[in-house]
């Protein structure tokens, strides 16, 4: 498993608009394209939108470590000071994700792939 930041989520609000925006932007087709979450990937960069990020409180893109311990991973992050934004949960097919605040309010997210 390679560990790095290979996710980047922008929540929209409209996502049929972004879909058309983001495939023009990165010259692909999506991978994922569901009512609930669209990913592209271009060269193993997943760029995926959220059409209920801004609901959940995301305010702009979350950069995704990928890693292989989340629970672990999440604990270092919150020992060093920062606070929790989304707990661990599954988004299908065992894929893991949570994400934090740093202390100038960034939000870092973790992923575990499946």
């Amino acid at each position: 498993m390679t560990e790095g930041v290979n996710t980047i989520i922008f929540p929209v609000k409209d996502l049929a608009a972004a879909r058309a925006l983001y495939s023009s932007f990165l010259g692909v087709e999506p991978n994922v394209d569901q009512p609930y979450y669209v990913n592209f990937n271009v060269d193993g960069q997943d760029i995926g939108l959220d059409p209920n990020g801004h609901a959940q409180g995301t305010t702009g893109p979350i950069c995704f470590r990928q890693v292989a311990d989340i629970e672990k991973s999440l604990q270092l992050l919150l020992d060093a000071g920062a606070e929790p934004h989304q707990a661990v949960r599954n988004v299908g097919g065992g894929k893991l994700v949570a994400s934090v605040k740093d202390a100038d309010g960034n939000l870092l997210g973790l992923i575990q792939p499946a």
